[in-house]
């Protein structure tokens, strides 16, 4: 028996990296997190760029349950992590406006969508997509907790009669085939096919050559509404890190880990920044693959395909300007191509966007207090591009060029003004690259059909048991349930590996 706690390092203080921190916190282990930057959240996060405030990374969040669900780990109570986080429903969850001039708001709660199609659509359509929405909550209860909420450890696992009683419901469901055909046989409009399939973007795939398991994200999305916190997005972070210390877990900001410390068998005996060494029983890592393995001194065997990048543009206007536009706090705009549009993107050679479909965020929509100074609105533009692994453009020299084009095209699609937007900032390809994310794309690995499910990159190192991964590049995958999942999946294998195969530590 140990004569103290098992101690475990988590690099990285973004949202999988706290969680983990949380759910091992309250199996009563001694946790530090080191954080290279000087704040908590990771991509998630609220900056102030010339005096004004952006959410410059994960703008949509769902499930928030998940969130507090972390902080029920750390002893706080539902009605007092509600009143931390501060979240309020986004309504309408998207504007959706088209090429043909036509435009959808999709109300937060589900319930009301089908009216609102109708309104916009027609009877039919709105009947369909009541269809829709029930055949999406059917997948998401077949497959989140067997497919996504657990740990795999190997073929008994995906053979055992939980995954084939799952895996017979999704058959059912008939999710095997595109998501593009399982969507249209609720909805015959493409323009409705389209607010239904955009979301697997998200995942890195192109939606016209997504299967209908990803429908999931749709449900999560658009069937259980978008929420945001007062304050914007970088007030989840903070308010798991407060709870955190608050619990007794320490969190050294500006302290990258220089290496991971591993004996003859290949276990992890410490982790190392420049200062110091730490002895540690396990490590959880929420690094993308390639940079766990410099840290290990590894070179990894497999080439991985990354997600497309994007251009993000953020600048200020007049907030009588913005509330002209026929906009929310989430807009897309879709152009007239779809198809081709992220086969662009997507492809092994790929290229910009010849027919652009783009993001428009207005967080003062939700919440003018925040995002509103002396007059002046933040507004963020995302237009989806290659990564660098697809396409190695001059980032540095067409930023500018390319900003100019994006504006140009949605103040031609009704955004009045937005084509003198006051530019205070431009994130793009080679930004994400420089703060080291593989292919410069900030959305991680693809979840192509290699790369998905039991076939992603495993959450425990194959050359060490007690080096356990977390994040976007690890199982589950990509966007903020995810990530939180993915915490909580890595905190089980630590507390099984310390507790040992006695069952004491």
């Amino acid at each position: 028996m140990r004569s103290r706690a098992p101690r475990v390092a988590v690099i990285g203080a973004g949202l999988s990296g706290l969680a983990a921190a949380a759910h091992l916190r309250a199996t009563g282990v001694d946790v530090t997190v080191f954080e290279a930057s000087g704040s908590p959240g990771g991509l998630v996060r609220t900056e102030t760029v010339s005096g004004h405030r952006f959410d410059t990374g994960a703008t949509v969040l769902t499930m928030p349950s998940l969130l507090v669900d972390v902080l029920g780990a750390l002893g706080v109570g539902g009605d007092e992590a509600h009143g931390r986080l501060a979240l309020a429903p986004v309504d309408p969850g998207y504007v959706m406006n088209y090429a043909d001039g036509s435009s959808l708001s999709i109300p937060h709660d589900a319930a009301q969508i089908p009216a609102a199609v109708a309104s916009v659509f027609g009877a039919q359509a709105g009947d369909g997509v009541a269809d829709l929405l029930r055949w999406l909550r059917r997948v998401y209860d077949a497959e989140f907790d067997t497919f996504i909420d657990r740990n795999y450890d190997g073929l008994a696992d995906l053979t055992d009669a939980r995954t084939r009683q799952a895996a017979a419901r999704l058959v059912g469901l008939r999710t095997l085939g595109g998501l593009g055909g399982a969507v249209a046989r609720h909805v015959t409009d493409e323009r409705l096919q389209r607010a239904f399939t955009f979301q697997a973007l998200y995942a890195g795939v192109p939606p016209h050559r997504a299967r209908a398991i990803y429908a999931i994200i749709a449900d999560m999305d658009i069937g259980r509404g978008v929420s945001a916190p007062e304050g914007g997005m970088g007030r989840v972070g903070q308010v798991l890190a407060d709870a955190l210390v608050d619990s007794g877990v320490d969190i050294v900001y500006r302290t990258p880990i220089t290496s991971i410390r591993r004996n003859a068998h290949g276990r992890v005996t410490a982790v190392a920044t420049d200062d110091d060494v730490v002895e540690v029983d396990a490590v959880v890592a929420t690094l993308e693959r390639d940079g766990v393995a410099r840290l290990t001194g590894e070179r990894p065997r497999r080439r991985l395909r990354y997600s497309p990048s994007a251009l993000v543009v953020h600048g200020v206007l007049p907030d009588a300007t913005t509330s002209t536009w026929r906009s929310g706090h989430h807009t897309v705009d879709f152009g007239s191509a779809w198809s081709q549009t992220f086969a662009e993107i997507t492809a092994r050679r790929g290229r910009l966007m010849s027919d652009g479909s783009f993001l428009v965020t207005r967080s003062a929509v939700s919440d003018p207090s925040t995002f509103v100074t002396d007059g002046l609105e933040s507004v963020s533009v995302l237009a989806p591009a290659p990564n660098l692994q697809s396409a190695g453009l001059d980032w540095d020299r067409i930023a500018g060029p390319y900003t100019d084009e994006v504006l140009g095209t949605l103040a031609s699609r009704g955004y009045t003004g937005i084509d003198g937007m006051h530019v205070l900032r431009v994130d793009h390809p080679k930004t994400w690259a420089r703060a080291g994310l593989p292919a410069g794309t900030p959305f991680s690995v693809a979840h192509t059909a290699s790369q998905t499910g039991p076939l992603r990159t495993a959450n425990v190192w194959p050359t060490s048991e007690n080096l356990v991964l977390a994040g976007s590049a690890t199982v589950p995958g990509v966007g903020i349930p995810p990530v939180l999942v993915s915490g909580g999946l890595a905190a089980v294998r630590v507390a099984d590996l310390l507790r040992g195969p006695g069952g004491g530590r």
